[in-house]
């Protein structure tokens, strides 16, 4: 993705800041918001930023 485009995206819930995440030897790429704790997926480079789409992290992590 875009640097310019990461700086321009929000959080659709809390309007915050999301860190782009892609794990090591995975091409699965999310978009997190820590405030929410909720992962937003990126699928073939466009971000899908639905609530019913995001994934909710682990409180432990």
């Amino acid at each position: 993705m875009e640097v310019r485009l990461l700086e321009l995206l929000v959080c659709p819930l809390c309007k915050g800041r999301l860190e782009h995440l892609r794990p090591p030897q995975q091409e699965a790429q999310e978009l997190v918001c820590h405030a929410d704790r909720l992962a937003f997926p990126v699928r073939d480079g466009i971000p899908v930023m639905l609530e019913s789409e995001a994934r909710v992290l682990d409180p432990a992590a």
